[in-house]
């Protein structure tokens, strides 16, 4: 017996100042994970956004259970038993883990809040997502990313859900996180619930999907059942082309090996106990570790971000005095830095595509204290052309572009900019297969012309590609350096888990 149809949507349609989807259909069934794959700006987040009544299409209708579905937001939505996980995470971050869980529907008792019921649902709807041990009084403005997008993944849990729709779920995540999150997926599909499954990480999709649709430019290009189409074959459906999802590393010489970044015994309270890595010129060092493992907290103290409690820092053969206090000290230094949120630390959002690329040049731009108009849009318009940008022009409010350009202006307004280190956490999250290729690319130019690169990532098989040692931090601590000769994933995974695991010893 076919599986029962739990939300259909026939052609629908939406243009702002292009289409951003035309005549798309859509059926997602009980029992089945249904993946959703394209290019940043192909439509997958207006499609999920319209799902949940975020977004109201200009044509078509949606169906729930055979029944006119047309929700008025998510709380509508989640009323009728479809909930969502966006990307970009709308947490309230005055509120604490258990309030933020059960955002809307708060058990009540004589009139007021009943705090007991609250923590014990809210503990309940973390378990299923593995984080049963989080603080439940803490404040949602302390967590990680990875940490916010289990948290948004618990409370659209916490709920009864016929229908769950996942945004690039697993982009702040890890694998040990990611897996925790299928484990999830699966109960819930065993239990006849449909998920709608938007990801660029095509292997999550061919080990996950029953189904895979394809958007490309707005519009349904294809579907295909489990196992009807290899990863490269789905990369050329997205793109309309053959593209590699991995650079040409070896076309790179090898690193000089002359240090430009030393760091000793780097200590910041219970997050940093002992970080010691050194950096090259011309290498592309990666950073691996599982969520709590300091990887985005050294990054931080490298930049000025964070003060630091003790540890030797060496630039270019010279020791200095001290940690940065300020990211304006580090980039005094040399030193650059593409943000883990790009949306809150890495741009400025109403601003125009402009501004944003030539920010880090500013003073360079003015002339007797005012921004000269025509040499800032010269310099950017050069930025914008050498990464590809796609953008209407170069006034569009650089919230309006997709993840994938976002991202590309992050990383471009470093280039016009003299440095010796850049810092990458997690430079390729959130963006589709050919901006990701065209960022690698990017990092190995850098890196070819004598850069110093240190990459965060989440993913190993990205480190694997790119980099040229991977050093693995272990809840605080270094526990192990990979060479390329030496880069076996599972060995990466088990040297990540040594001290979570409660392991001595490096791996």
């Amino acid at each position: 017996m076919p599986a029962a149809v739990l939300l259909r949507a026939e052609s629908l349609a939406k243009t702002y100042t292009t289409p951003a989807l035309a005549d798309v259909s859509l059926e997602l069934r009980g029992g089945e994970v249904h993946a959703l794959v394209g290019e940043n700006g192909a439509g997958k987040s207006t499609l999920a956004r319209i799902l949940v009544g975020l977004t109201k299409p200009d044509a078509g209708r949606m169906l729930r259970e055979g029944h006119a579905y047309a929700p008025s937001g998510k709380a509508e939505a989640a009323r009728r038993g479809v909930a969502i996980v966006l990307q970009e995470l709308n947490l309230v971050e005055s509120l604490t883990v258990a309030e933020q869980v059960l955002l809307g529907a708060w058990p009540s008792r004589l009139g007021f809040v009943d705090r007991r019921a609250l923590r014990e649902q809210a503990h309940a709807a973390l378990g299923r997502v593995g984080l049963r041990g989080i603080d439940l009084e803490r404040p949602v403005r302390s967590l990680g990313v990875g940490q916010r997008q289990m948290l948004a993944m618990a409370a659209a849990l916490a709920r009864p859900c016929r229908v769950l729709i996942l945004d690039e779920p697993t982009a702040a995540l890890s694998e040990h996180e990611a897996e925790r999150l299928f484990a999830e997926m699966e109960r819930l599909k065993a239990e006849g619930a449909a998920i709608l499954y938007a990801s660029h990480r095509l292997e999550e999709v061919r080990r996950l999907a029953d189904r895979v649709t394809v958007l490309r430019d707005g519009r349904v290009v294809a579907t295909r059942e489990r196992g009807e189409a290899t990863s490269a074959e789905l990369v050329q459906l997205m793109v309309g082309r053959d593209a590699g999802s991995r650079p040409p590393r070896d076309a790179r010489p090898t690193p000089s090996g002359e240090p430009v970044l030393r760091i000793r015994g780097l200590r910041r309270g219970r997050v940093l106990r002992d970080v010691s890595f050194e950096l090259g010129r011309g290498e592309i060092l990666g950073l691996a570790g599982l969520m709590g493992s300091g990887r985005t907290e050294t990054v931080r103290a490298l930049f000025g971000a964070d003060r630091v409690e003790g540890g030797e820092i060496e630039l270019r053969g010279r020791r200095l005095p001290r940690f940065f206090t300020s990211p304006k000290q580090a980039v005094a230094h040399g030193i650059a830095l593409v943000t883990e949120n790009r949306k809150d630390e890495g741009l400025l959002l109403p601003l125009s595509v402009r501004a944003n690329l030539t920010l880090a040049r500013l003073s360079e731009l003015c002339r007797r204290g005012f921004v000269r108009p025509e040499a800032e849009t010269a310099a950017a318009r050069t930025l914008a052309s050498r990464l590809g940008v796609k953008c209407a022009s170069l006034e569009q409010p650089v919230r309006q572009l997709s993840g994938g350009n976002q991202q590309k202006v992050v990383l471009g307004r470093w280039l016009d900019r003299d440095f010796d280190v850049l810092l990458c956490d997690e430079p390729t999250r959130g963006v589709d297969v050919a901006a990701r290729a065209e960022i690698h690319e990017h990092l190995q130019e850098l890196a070819a012309a004598g850069k110093a690169v240190l990459v965060v990532s989440s993913e190993i098989e990205e480190l694997r590609a790119l980099c040229d040692r991977i050093v693995v931090l272990s809840a605080g601590s270094v526990a192990a350096t990979f060479g390329r000769e030496g880069f076996d994933q599972d060995a990466i995974l088990v040297a990540a888990l040594r001290d979570h695991a409660g392991g001595k010893g490096a791996a």
